[in-house]
């Protein structure tokens, strides 16, 4: 084809053509990667010489000085030759390394690059999520601030039910990053070191280096996990880190899918209500037939997005259930899938979602129709304990009301009409005494409860101290590609 290039000859992941941010692309790259392995070579092999092997520092120099320039058609060539992807990648380190060749990998199995990989990619990915995350709930917070006085229709089974304000709601969605936040920094934090553990996690190999050295083993791990960046590694492994691990990451992360799927399904219902909408572009188009959609587009990629990561979780619960022994390999290929896609996922929904919360619309008039539609229904029960307090009986207004709202609820329902039952108690001169009181009985921000005082304590009990840590991430803005 005239013009096209290369990829597009081939399938290309959406999650990295079409969504995710170029820092959580690169985090799970090829290149990212192999540098690691790389640098994982480097930092066992000056363990291992400050702990008394014969390695030279001309080796650790020439290592050193590689780390980056890595001939990827080498490797390719080399791992179809020998069907094993670590020995591969040995192989080309070792010839542009010829000195440090015989020592590179010493003592080490596949999973010393492989796992210490993996975990070190997690923590990356986390390390790029936290401050996104930490910005939906800002801009979030800020949102609940503003509307923490409007009053809104509750909804409960999708039916009016009583008012709540549209900060109130906002901070039900922000409960939940909230506990997103915790959660993903506790994986975080939980995250630890395979280290250096060696075929089946005994250590076998590297105390045979060592000559039956037990401390200096000991020694081995802990150094090259500090130099990882890891406070502690995992006691025992088996050839590879225990799977549960992976369990626990995707978890976390699959919570937070349905998170934003709760939130965006609510805008997405807002939006057709007309009372929220997500931002709209001024030459956007919503519909090819229709042009005057304004259609939800960004909240409903994120519900598509989120179905996806909730559903990712399901492959490292099985993955660690049929792992045998000490290992087996069909953990791999599985991995290599469902590890970078529920970070790239989760990547894209917090940046779409932190452009939804920086750009939501409120239509105050809209949401007052909306209530003065349902209020003389919810009011029914102030209109009868002011007839009270006015020296009338609680039985014989309460059918009083009923009578009046059926007659209104048939205008509603059978004809279309308006909400007309404050006309008829304003008619009926039984109200008489109260009918003073009627504009207060209706007052909106009566029947909000304490909605805007639990707003203002939320924000600061449970909100503000959460974004502590990322103040200085905040003000990121996203560049959204649509």
């Amino acid at each position: 084809m005239e013009g096209s290039g290369e990829e597009f000859l081939k399938y290309r992941s959406p999650l990295v053509s079409r969504y995710a941010s170029k820092e959580m692309a690169y985090n799970f790259s090829d290149r990212n990667k192999f540098t690691t392995w790389r640098r994982l070579w480097l930092y066992l092999a000056k363990a291992e010489k400050e702990l008394g092997l014969p390695i030279t520092d001309a080796q650790v120099s020439e290592m050193e000085s590689h780390l980056e320039d890595i001939d990827f058609v080498m490797a390719a060539e080399e791992e179809s030759k020998l069907r094993h992807d670590v020995m591969a990648h040995v192989h080309t380190f070792a010839h542009c390394c010829p000195t440090a060749a015989p020592i590179i990998h010493l003592g080490a199995t596949s999973c010393y690059v492989g796992d210490n990989t993996d975990l070190i990619m997690l923590r990356g990915g986390f390390d790029i999520l936290l401050p996104k995350l930490a910005r939906v709930i800002d801009r979030l917070a800020h949102f609940a601030e503003k509307y923490a006085d409007l009053p809104t229709l509750g909804f409960t089974h999708y039916q009016p039910a009583q008012l709540t304000t549209v900060g109130k709601r906002a901070c039900l969605w922000l409960q939940d990053l909230v506990m997103d936040m915790r959660n993903l920094e506790r994986a975080r934090e939980d995250l630890r070191f395979r280290g250096v553990k060696g075929t089946t996690g005994t250590q076998a190999s590297f105390l045979q280096l060592f000559q039956g050295d037990h401390e200096k083993v000991e020694e081995l791990d802990r150094k090259v996990t500090e130099m990882a960046g890891f406070k502690k590694s995992y006691l025992v492994t088996g050839q590879t880190y225990s799977r549960k691990v992976d369990i626990d990451t995707l978890c976390v992360l699959a919570s937070l899918g349905a998170t934003v799927h709760k939130i965006c399904t609510d805008i997405r219902l807002l939006a057709n209500l007309k009372e929220i909408e997500e931002p709209f572009e001024k030459e956007q188009i919503g519909s090819s037939a229709m042009p005057y959609k304004r259609n939800p587009m960004r909240a409903e990629r994120c519900c598509s997005l989120a179905r996806h990561l909730m559903v990712l979780v399901s492959d490292p619960l099985q993955t660690a259930a049929v792992q045998w022994l000490e290992r087996t390999l069909d953990d791999s290929a599985n991995r290599r899938i469902s590890l970078p896609e529920s970070f790239l996922t989760a990547d894209i929904i917090l940046s779409t979602l932190q452009n939804i919360t920086e750009g939501l619309v409120v239509y105050p008039k809209v949401i007052e129709r909306h209530i003065r539609h349902e209020l003389p229904f919810m009011a029914t029960e102030n209109i009868i304990m002011a007839m009270v307090k006015a020296g009338g009986n609680r039985q014989d207004c309460h059918e009083k009301i009923r009578v009046l709202s059926q007659q209104a609820a048939t205008v509603v329902k059978q004809e279309g009409g308006d909400n007309d039952l404050l006309n008829r108690v304003q008619a009926d001169p039984y109200f008489t005494p109260i009918l003073g009181q009627l504009d207060a009985l209706l007052d909106p921000k009566t029947f909000v409860g304490r909605a805007p005082q639990q707003v203002t304590r939320f924000l600061s009990e449970e909100v503000r101290p959460v974004l502590e840590p990322y103040r200085s991430n905040l003000d990121v803005k996203i560049e959204l590609e649509l």
